[in-house]
């Protein structure tokens, strides 16, 4: 097996909505915002070679949007999914795998693309199955009104209809080929993938820790809709990751690729910060 992180683009967010009821005197210093209180976010994807097995675990925004939806967003950089994939000899038709962590449109946007012409919907990665859980697709297909602008249909319904939409079930490793880990804070059934690699294990934080700003139990999203569930779910899951020592794999920390944590007497906190390289071969 090899992995490889994949940067899949830049963009901002309003520092304020990323750590809820934190106030932003404590937040910045960790994640510091611009003049329009805007903080910079990653859309860091990974991609494991597992013999003829290629996954891609989620996707980033894609490119189908209109320049307004954009516009709300600030993309900055000159990461490119493409790009990065050909950085280690890939292309989008070799992913046999797509695994999404779960349907909001900066995790699963890059999985539907429009065709050259722009005039219809097609799948981005033609050769791959695509993974979601039956209780994930039913609440993001039946969105509630406080998440409806993150669950858009134009790229979630078009898997369905290709053909492409597998459910993982219960013994997620035995599909996928690692193994899943639930987590309903943020959104219902959002999957980590936790995974075995030259005898570490990484679990790939998606939205339950999206930047090491957020390892203090309570500094939560304002976007999760179970802000107190969050905080349980982070509580048990830090706890584990100082006691087996994980490497946590940051989606979206746009400094920070992978990290450890410790027990302190304040709690968990932040051990040591790494690039992937520096770690994994």
């Amino acid at each position: 097996m090899k992995m490889y992180p994949i940067e899949t683009g830049n963009f901002k967010l309003d520092g304020g909505a990323m750590f809820g009821v934190v106030p932003k005197t404590i937040w910045q210093k960790t994640n510091p915002a611009d003049a329009n209180n805007l903080i910079d976010m990653s859309m860091r994807c990974m991609l494991i070679e597992d013999g003829k097995r290629l996954t891609l675990i989620d996707t980033g925004l894609g490119d189908k949007q209109s320049q307004k939806f954009f516009g709300y967003y600030y993309l900055f950089g000159d990461f490119s999914l493409d790009a990065s994939l050909a950085k280690y000899g890939f292309h989008r038709d070799d992913i046999t795998d797509v695994f999404l962590t779960h349907l909001h449109f900066d995790h699963c946007g890059g999985v539907i693309e429009f065709n050259q012409a722009k005039t219809m919907l097609q799948p981005a990665f033609k050769n791959a199955k695509v993974w979601s859980n039956e209780a994930h697709w039913k609440w993001a297909t039946e969105p509630n009104p406080r998440e409806k602008a993150s669950f858009l249909t134009e790229n979630i319904q078009p898997i369905q209809e290709n053909g492409q939409l597998n459910f993982i079930q219960q013994h997620a490793k035995d599909q996928i080929g690692f193994d899943v880990l639930l987590m309903d804070g943020h959104t219902e059934k959002q999957m980590l993938p936790k995974i075995t690699y030259q005898d570490k294990t990484i679990v790939f934080m998606a939205d339950l820790l999206p930047t090491i700003g957020h390892i203090p139990l309570p500094y939560v999203m304002g976007y999760d809709t179970r802000p107190l569930l969050t905080i349980t779910e982070k509580s048990a899951f830090l706890n584990e990751a100082a006691d087996k020592n994980h490497y946590l794999f940051l989606e979206h920390d746009a400094y920070n690729e992978l990290c450890t944590v410790k027990h302190t007497e304040k709690g968990v906190r932040l051990n040591e910060t790494f690039k992937f390289t520096d770690i994994f071969n």
